[in-house]
């Protein structure tokens, strides 16, 4: 199984959403972070990102279907690279996906220098990162009784 990142343009912003929320429409559910969970970002918002010096928005294309999509900010300054958000569509999770798409961002815009944050709760997206050599930061912040967030980079 393969994955290449194709870059969406902003007329392709609209879709990319609609994966976005039904992505995160489960942790949503589950957490219930209104504030702060992709999947109750608004579509203007999306736009505004999309527009941020440095934004990249990509679909996760394997076997020639968008099976999720990734941001990257790149402000090419200095500074962290981030990746926020990364999903797999729900039908084609615990395939190495999101491995392989980190894998394939790291090819473009070089493999030190990262920082990305989870949900701690979520174990499966912690050892996801680790497995890629990400180590957590030490910062925790907590936004709920449910949730907390916590910080990994990668040097």
């Amino acid at each position: 199984m393969s994955v290449t990142l194709k870059k969406a343009n902003r007329e392709e912003m609209h879709s990319l959403w609609e994966m976005q929320v039904e992505a995160f429409k489960g942790l949503l559910e589950k957490y219930h972070d209104y504030d702060m969970s992709p999947a109750a970002e608004s579509y203007e918002r999306i736009l505004q990102k999309y527009d941020f010096e440095g934004t990249t928005y990509y679909y996760i294309v394997s076997d020639g279907i968008n099976v999720g999509g990734i941001r990257i900010v790149d402000k090419k300054d200095g500074s962290r690279k981030r990746i926020s958000p990364l999903w797999i569509m729900p039908e084609y999770r615990n395939k190495g996906l999101a491995s392989l798409a980190i894998i394939e961002a790291e090819k473009i815009y070089g493999d030190d220098n990262w920082s990305l944050d989870t949900i701690l709760q979520e174990e499966g997206n912690i050892h996801l990162y680790e497995k890629l050599g990400y180590k957590r930061t030490g910062k925790i912040e907590k936004i709920s009784d449910l949730m907390d967030i916590v910080y990994f980079e990668k040097n």
